[in-house]
């Protein structure tokens, strides 16, 4: 949207503080409806789903780096003329919030069990009312674009219709069934969990080495779980292994239990680590369970559902696992069977993400789905090209998860959730209800206990949230959706589920199924400054709402942008964030000081004729970087783009052009008035490239440069199309270069900033840049020469084409004393670096010991000693006698 010289300007604030506007701007965008997607449109469409936070969250670094990226692409393609939708929601969170809600109720005195499953659900949607979703209005903070007239909860009407009527789809066409199998338990929660919940964490454990049998029949077998001795139903050793050839086939007694149990074998076991030999505990260990299947051995539960040793007719039920571990290590001392004990042992050990406790391997009824042909499918559409996944290099982590997905568990044993749309009847039936059938009733008839895996409900978020399965306008419009932005740490759970029910949902819509979204873009986890993973316990993380109160919102979003590259992680520091709040200033003042200098957006620009070589230089520059700031956003490349916009900034346009063009608007007239519609046009087009990324300043500065209604709604910048001027660009890069050199010669000199010699330009005009004789002067504090002038000190320039001789009047302008003074105290400590450095690199027991690169470290600094010597001393030797 190209504004002419007549939009009527608004007037800045003295200076930028972001506290000051970003509420209110953000509630007019929203107000204005700006982010309120038209299914009915006729423009092309961009749709993105959040994935939905849950609704007991709040914002964390990992959300802002997330929604930033999400952002930009949003606000970008509604800039491009697309009707973008990024569409909002949350999580019913089922294990988080069921967690979180009987805390409270214990702290009441309250057992949710005593309580009833329907009180209990009424006191969760009280807390929902009251106190979920605080992440949203923490998204407003942000300043994400969503359209919140859309906004959706996985337990809503809505979605909650959605998930019966997959669930019976897949029910009906075989995909779902019950049956027993080992899952992540969680003592606490009393019920499975997802692998996604479960933690891994290195705890120091034991290594207890426990022998069964006695004398020539006898096998040593180690195990950190000493307690789940009490349910082995196998010892197993590899086929090859000549040891134990003697006792394969035979039956061994199991200590404390009275049973007798086989020796087998199995190609699962390395004959290298330990004894070779391996108890088997198929209904509590995922490796035992599938050496159980294979060998058809009974899988005997020892624990229920709280954890407790049971149904063992052994002196240890009732015991809680824990200390059954220790009850039963004494019991087997006793009898003379530990062999060898190892404490503390470092090993893995899954641990519940939300209950904190050790996970139990347990076998389980439970539902399932059937994953085999879901996941078939969810690899062909990434293999077909249906799907992208971004960057390129990810998608084999991908096709490794969906080619090798066990049978998904759905069940979980809780309250807060989707209930099992599965009725049971008196004589064994059993049916699965869709949305609008009519439940079974009568005596005998029950509905399932259990509630289905939030990930269950989230698979179905891309088409769920867009009314499906109803045909809705929306459904229409914006699926598929054009990207889905999310970590890499989640690609196989989320990602691969949305795929494989998506592909399923939409099977009517394409042959092999509409995909759920075009692009899958991954990125990192965001890191502290060192690279290290962000945790409480190593007290490294950060709260981004306090960085936003501290430096403004645009400054965070710019530092995650600076860092987001494709698939890997980002590290970030308040020291970063309180650098990009200083970027914000840079701008903000170039803006203002354009602005006060009657910058404006002109209709079109005057002929490049009539420019000066300042002037097509930033306008190329600026076409190039509309060029590269497209084409790395549409790669996803958010870190390359905004360096490339930070360094136009602050080096090319704020360093170089806004000084280059306060020459030209001291010299008046036509120039200066073309001058100010070259500043206007370039900060048009730069405000809204980085309005993506920074959109409350740039708000503030596009709306007060050009009056127009939005930078929201604002045209998307395309470069003009016109032929590069590279002769210009080769004389600017020549006077960066001379008044470069004529700063470093003054600062050598020892001359303040501001201070201002007399110097004569030799060769300028030779070389074609008598025209920028004025900036030079200006810009390199040396006025013209009068009568009288003598040259006390002079230096040549190489550029391009020939050389420039500069020659300055320094007397009077240098304290010959004090400079003397200050250089012999820098030659004094050169000289004492590089003594040093001469001591260790002549000690020849240091170079015998030290590291190599270390050594090549202090040779370099010697190198630099001597180059700073050298240039001391000639600088003292030219001085002349104080």
């Amino acid at each position: 949207m190209t504004q002419t010289h007549a939009a009527q300007q608004r007037e800045l604030p003295s200076t930028w503080n972001p506290a000051d506007v970003e509420a209110e701007l953000y509630q007019r965008w929203v107000a204005a409806g700006y982010f309120t997607a038209d299914a009915n449109s006729d423009k092309p469409p961009f749709s993105i789903v959040i994935p939905p936070p849950n609704v007991t969250g709040s914002l964390h670094i990992g959300h802002a780096f997330e929604h930033t990226l999400m952002d930009i692409l949003t606000r970008r393609r509604r800039m491009q003329g697309y009707e973008a939708l990024w569409l909002p929601g949350m999580d019913h969170a089922s294990i988080a919030v069921q967690a979180l809600v009987e805390r409270q109720l214990r702290d009441e005195g309250i057992d949710h069990r005593d309580l009833g499953r329907e009180a209990f659900l009424e006191r969760v949607w009280q807390w929902k009312d009251k106190h979920g979703g605080a992440i949203l209005s923490q998204m407003r903070r942000l300043g994400d674009s969503v359209d919140w007239t859309r906004e959706r909860f996985t337990m809503d009407s809505g979605l909650s219709r959605a998930v019966q009527t997959i669930f019976k789809k897949l029910y009906d066409d075989g995909l779902i069934y019950r049956a027993e199998r080992l899952v992540n338990w969680s003592p606490e929660m009393r019920s499975a969990i997802s692998d996604i919940e479960v933690e891994h964490k290195e705890v120091e454990g034991e290594l207890v080495s426990m022998r069964y049998g006695d004398g020539e029949n006898s096998i040593v077998v180690a195990t950190t779980r000493v307690e789940t001795m009490l349910g082995d139903t196998a010892v197993a050793v590899h086929p090859d292994d000549e040891r134990y050839r003697h006792l394969v086939g035979t039956e061994i007694e199991l200590p404390l239990t009275g049973r007798k149990i086989p020796i087998i074998t199995d190609e699962h076991v390395d004959p290298e680590f330990g004894t070779g030999a391996v108890k088997v505990t198929p209904a509590h260990d995922p490796n035992d369970f599938e050496i159980g299947k294979r060998h058809e051995l009974p899988m005997l539960t020892i624990m229920d559902e709280q954890g407790r040793i049971a149904h063992t007719g052994t002196q240890f039920d009732g015991m809680d696992r824990f200390e059954a571990r220790g009850a039963v290590r004494e019991a087997l001392r006793e009898q003379g069977r530990i062999v060898a004990e190892k404490r503390p042992y470092l090993h893995s050990v899954g641990h519940s993400s939300r209950s904190k406790e050790p996970i139990e391997p347990r076998l389980s009824l439970q539902w399932f789905v059937k994953v085999g042909p879901l996941a078939k499918a969810a690899g062909d559409a990434v293999r077909d090209g249906r799907v992208a996944v971004h960057p390129p290099e990810m998608a084999k982590r991908y096709f490794d998860w969906v080619d090798n997905l066990h049978d998904w568990a759905i069940s979980r044993q809780l309250w807060w959730g989707h209930r099992i749309p599965i009725w049971y009847g008196p004589n064994g039936e059993v049916v699965c209800v869709g949305p609008d059938e009519e439940p079974p009733s009568g005596e005998g008839w029950r509905q399932d206990e259990d509630v289905l895996d939030t990930w269950f409900s989230s698979g179905l978020w891309p088409f769920s949230t867009m009314g499906w399965p109803e045909n809705t306008p929306e459904l229409r419009k914006f699926y598929p959706t054009s990207v889905l932005v999310t970590g890499y740490d989640i690609l196989f759970f989320w990602v691969a589920r949305m795929m494989m029910l998506g592909l399923y949902a939409m099977s009517d819509r394409e042959p092999s199924g509409a995909v759920p979204f075009r692009v899958i873009a991954l990125h990192g986890m965001v890191r502290d400054a060192h690279g290290k993973k962000m945790s409480k316990s190593a007290g490294n993380t950060v709260d981004p709402l306090v960085w936003m109160d501290t430096y403004g919102t645009d400054a965070l979003r710019f530092t995650l942008a600076r860092g987001a590259n494709p698939g890997a992680d980002s590290p970030i520091s308040e020291e970063w964030v309180a650098g990009s709040r200083s970027f914000g200033t840079k701008l903000f003042n170039a803006t203002k000081f354009a602005m006060l200098n009657g910058a404006r957006v002109p209709e079109r620009l005057a002929d490049r004729a009539e420019l000066t070589d300042a002037d097509r230089w930033i306008l190329d520059l600026t076409d190039q970087l509309v060029s590269d700031v497209d084409e790395l956003l549409e790669d996803f490349q958010f870190a390359k783009a905004t360096e490339a916009l930070y360094h136009f900034t602050w080096d090319e346009f704020c360093d170089w052009y806004l000084e280059l063009s306060k020459v030209q608007l001291d010299a008046g007239g036509d120039r200066a008035e073309r001058t100010r519609e070259v500043l206007g046009h370039v900060l048009d087009v730069l405000l809204r490239l980085l309005h993506p990324i920074i959109p409350f300043i740039t708000e503030t500065l596009w709306t007060s440069l050009t009056g127009g209604e939005s930078v929201v709604v604002a045209d998307w910048p395309k470069a003009s199309g016109a032929v590069r001027d590279e002769a210009a660009a080769e004389r600017i890069v020549a006077v960066q270069k001379l008044i470069t050199e004529i700063r470093r010669f003054r600062s050598d000199q020892g001359l303040k900033p501001g201070q201002r010699v007399a110097a004569k330009l030799g060769g300028v005009a030779e070389l074609g840049l008598a025209d920028h004789v004025p900036a030079v002067r200006v810009l390199a504090r040396v006025t013209a020469p009068t009568n009288g002038f003598t040259s006390s000190a002079a230096i040549e320039v190489g550029l391009t084409g020939g050389n420039v001789s500069v020659e300055l009047d320094l007397s009077g302008a240098v304290d010959v004393a004090a400079e003397r003074k200050r250089l012999a105290k820098d030659l004094a400590v050169a000289e004492k670096e590089l003594a040093g450095t001469d001591k260790k690199l002549n000690n020849p027991a240091f170079l015998d010991k030290a590291p190599a690169d270390v050594v090549d470290k202090i040779k370099a600094r010697r190198e630099t000693a001597q180059a700073d010597i050298a240039r001391i001393s000639a600088r003292l030797a030219a001085l002349p006698e104080a």
